[in-house]
């Protein structure tokens, strides 16, 4: 029953006569909206590096005040998640341009995308402060930070492989299955409730990922090019559950070198002089 009522969501015509029937994306569709995200990502990760070329890679938050953090983190999300989710909201905002239009529709849209960063953005605050935690123990404490380290690179190695990690991953491996789930959700505020909950499986699958940041250096941007790589192939390749756990294991082999290799650490190191200055 709910596969049919997703198929009528995805294909229902807007109020306006300006859509196409039938399917989920066609050929067209999909290659214009593939265009849309690189359109969207593209100045994310433009504006993600031109922050970082000058500020470097420092412990803890950098100095940056919450809101200035919070700026960029949905930035460096924006970049670093939008091809790995895509499918799904392209999907979902298809079938909302297809039984909308107008300013409803453009309501509907903001109120998905707002869900989603809704969630990023309070994972944001937990980074936050994660990062002000460890960054003012470094500072106190220099030696602190093969531990810290260690200790984050375990964590996500235990995360990796962990039954929470597979639950999300399988979920956003899913599409099909998002949208049959979500054309069941009830109305008022349903784009928002899609968009929370759509968000909050993807925290779930990048949280461990997220954890890497700490040693690693929040506005380190090799490590954001390599987490965003290991996001995108682990939703969409065939063999992404595989690769989740090949991650899990090189961070725990991380997690026994770290104590004896600072090079390993650079977020918890001194601050290394930013590209402009090289």
């Amino acid at each position: 029953m709910l596969r049919s009522r997703i198929s009528a969501f995805v294909s229902a015509r807007p109020a306006a006569p300006t859509g196409v029937g039938g399917g989920l994306l066609s050929a067209r569709e999909l290659a214009v909206a593939w265009v849309v995200v690189v359109l969207i990502a593209v100045p994310a990760w433009v504006l993600t590096i031109g922050q970082a070329r000058g500020m470097g890679v420092e412990p803890g938050t950098m100095g940056m005040a919450l809101p200035l953090f919070l700026l960029l983190w949905v930035t460096m999300m924006a970049a670093m998640m939008l091809p790995s989710m895509a499918p799904v909201a392209l999907t979902w905002v298809r079938g909302i341009g297809r039984q909308s239009s107008g300013w409803i529709r453009a309501a509907r849209t903001v109120g998905f995308v707002g869900g989603y960063l809704l969630v990023w953005t309070a994972f944001g605050l937990l980074a936050y402060a994660a990062l002000a935690l460890t960054g003012g123990l470094v500072e106190d404490h220099p030696t602190a930070g093969r531990w810290i380290g260690s200790v984050a690179f375990l964590l996500a190695g235990l995360y990796q492989l962990g039954p929470l990690k597979n639950v999300c991953l399988r979920h956003c491996r899913d599409p099909l299955g998002h949208l049959v789930r979500y054309a069941g959700f009830r109305r008022p505020a349903r784009d928002f409730r899609v968009g929370v909950h759509h968000g909050a499986y993807c925290v779930g699958c990048c949280a461990g990922l997220m954890v890497v940041f700490v040693p690693l250096g929040v506005m380190n941007v090799a490590a954001m090019a390599a987490l965003a790589l290991v996001i995108f192939v682990e939703k969409l390749w065939s063999r992404g559950v595989l690769l989740s756990g090949v991650v899990g294991v090189a961070f725990l082999v991380l997690a026994v070198l770290a104590p004896f290799q600072d090079w390993m650490l650079p977020g918890l190191q001194e601050a290394v002089p930013s590209m402009d200055g090289m």
